[in-house]
């Protein structure tokens, strides 16, 4: 009986030793890479903790001081709001619907076309973040900017005057590849004989995206913008571009918790920050996850 018992729970056969021993280094890396620094960051989220002075060798436990401290800091909603904003502008929306939109139209274009637009879409995407960055700035910065060379504005600082509109279209324009990709694959799934009879019958592109297509890759599109709202969430590359000026008119949150640990040093502060960031993700995920049940 107890011989049939341990078969039936190790299928593969590799016995109990075997299987840790296999899944011992992803365990190890997991625990020093994620679990740790979690734990690490929780900690000192409740202390006094700085990096530098008395409280760097002594950090004292505060509670929830810190959580407390960065509800009612002005800066803190402020950045709140900036990335609610940032999010909701440069990924639900703009990310999604161009990125749906380029698949659609795609879709029926001649193959060297399709893979030549793919291409350079994919090429915003893979290059490195500071790069892109640097090419953003070239074409947005005041007098020798390509934008307002081209627009015979060269006085217009573009950075400065409308910093967190040039951060959603840098962002829409660099991330739009993930989501061109994931729905030129959901697209590939509705069956051509739906679209054909949506086509006959004289449906309009908007009516057969809504009532052919959309029944189809409604788990996509939630996939999609769960994945793209939490990177968008976290994504630290405005800093390059505006370091959260002016006057904190572009700091979102990744931006002032990297100011209030690296350049104020409250190391205890900015954690409290980074778990609140945290919660709200979470929040974020189990929202579309519920969707996705719905869907189910």
């Amino acid at each position: 009986m107890r011989g049939t018992l341990a078969s039936s729970l190790d299928s593969s056969g590799l016995g109990v030793r075997r299987a840790v021993g296999f899944v011992a280094p992803a365990l190890v890396l997991i625990g020093v890479f994620l679990v740790f620094p979690a734990l690490w960051t929780l900690y000192i989220g409740i202390t006094n903790y700085q990096l530098t002075g008395p409280a760097a060798a002594n950090p004292r436990v505060v509670g929830l001081d810190n959580v407390v401290e960065a509800v009612r800091d002005p800066l803190f909603t402020n950045s709140v709001w900036l990335t609610a904003l940032f999010v909701l502008g440069s990924a639900v929306i703009g990310q999604n619907v161009l990125g749906f939109g380029l698949a659609w139209l795609l879709r029926a274009v001649r193959p060297w076309l399709r893979r030549t637009v793919e291409g350079l879409v994919l090429l915003s995407w893979i290059l490195p973040g500071t790069v892109v960055a640097y090419l953003w700035f070239a074409v947005l910065s005041r007098d020798t900017g390509t934008l307002g060379l081209l627009l015979g504005s060269p006085e217009t600082a573009w950075l400065v005057q409308y910093p967190m509109t040039s951060l959603i279209i840098f962002n829409v324009w660099r991330g739009t590849a993930f989501s061109m990709l994931l729905y030129t694959s959901a697209l590939a799934a509705v069956p051509p004989s739906q679209l054909e009879t949506a086509r006959l019958v004289g449906a309009s592109g908007w009516q057969t995206v809504r009532d052919v297509v959309f029944p189809h890759i409604r788990g996509h599109v939630l996939t999609n913008t769960l994945l793209i709202s939490l990177w968008t969430a976290n994504d630290f590359t405005p800093f390059l571009l505006t370091a959260g000026g002016p006057n904190h008119q572009s700091e979102v949150l990744p931006v002032l918790i990297y100011r209030q640990a690296l350049e104020s040093g409250q190391l205890g502060y900015a954690s409290a920050m980074s778990i609140l960031l945290l919660l709200g993700n979470l929040a974020i995920a189990l929202v579309y996850l519920r969707l996705l049940r719905r869907r189910a």
